[in-house]
């Protein structure tokens, strides 16, 4: 078997995730409770903090993404890696170089995507653990697991022991992942590769974020910002289980400050794809962002 590191600061005596390790102190909390949410001007409006853009943050040199791991050239199976237990159906090809994945119902029946770019190979977030699509993914370039929220973790620890890749989470939900080996984390922004940036856009989780992938085919990969609605239509949708609808919407406001004018051409989202009637992929993407509250 692989061997399993050492157990994470994180996580409390009977081996469950300390929520308490990842929130700050009572006196940083907002008067709603929320942690790192500022309650506005006088005058009710957003104060200048809201409104600043992503990139003006800097980050420790900790949170860097480690270029000798980003893109492996090759990767090595573990010979005792579990074998799936359902045999499954492989992605479904929508655009050169991008496949979607069947409904995974370990992420609430969520999608992942398959992502071949000039600069990397990407698996963003988790599909279903099958034969198939191991058998896929096995016979694809060497990638990167990458997770755009808790609600795609699904078997990350699985698919990285048998795939040996590394795996990329926003840093607020690392803890959610104690035994999973190459786990790497980023703080509110970073470019992977020319053309693939990751932004943090909390909302949905604590952690959720998204991935654009510009020039061909110039799709964002939102996770459950944005969930379809009706062929051709997405909206944010809060469930029971999302974190701050506030700070959604501010990420949705940053989001659109921060993307070239005139993208996405496409929005690939985490969540079901029922909505969208036989679709994979929603567009134009663009006006339907700038077309948000």
């Amino acid at each position: 078997m692989v061997p399993m590191p050492e157990q994470s600061d994180a996580t409390g005596p009977e081996g469950e995730a300390d929520l308490g390790a990842d929130f700050p102190a009572a006196s940083e909390l907002d008067q709603n409770g929320m942690p790192g949410i500022d309650s506005g001007s006088a005058s009710g409006g957003p104060s200048s903090s809201l409104t600043r853009p992503i990139a003006d943050t800097t980050f420790p040199a900790e949170t860097s993404f480690p270029a000798e791991t980003s893109f492996p050239a090759e990767t090595s199976t573990p010979a005792e890696s579990i074998a799936p237990a359902e045999t499954g159906r492989p992605p479904q090809q929508v655009l050169d170089g991008l496949w979607a994945f069947a409904p995974n119902r370990d992420c609430q029946g969520g999608t992942a995507w398959w992502l071949e770019h000039a600069e990397g190979a990407l698996l963003i977030d988790c599909p279903a653990y099958t034969a198939a699509n191991l058998a896929f993914l096995r016979g694809r370039p060497a990638g990167m697991l990458v997770l755009t929220s808790r609600e795609g973790h699904g078997r990350t620890r699985r698919f990285q022991e048998a795939l040996g890749w590394p795996v990329l989470v926003q840093e607020q939900e690392a803890y959610l992942l104690p035994g999973v080996q190459q786990l790497q984390t980023f703080g509110e922004e970073r470019d992977l590769a020319p053309g693939l940036r990751l932004l943090w856009t909390p909302g949905p989780t604590p952690g959720a974020c998204v991935l654009h992938a510009s020039g061909e085919p110039d799709v964002l990969f939102c996770g459950r910002l944005l969930s379809p609605t009706g062929p051709g239509a997405a909206a944010p949708l809060p469930t029971a289980r999302s974190f701050h609808w506030g700070r959604w919407q501010r990420s949705l406001k940053t989001l659109k400050a921060l993307l070239p004018q005139g993208s996405p051409r496409w929005i690939a989202s985490g969540a079901g794809l029922g909505a969208l009637a036989g679709e994979k992929l929603i567009g134009p993407g663009r006006p339907l962002l700038d077309g948000l509250e």
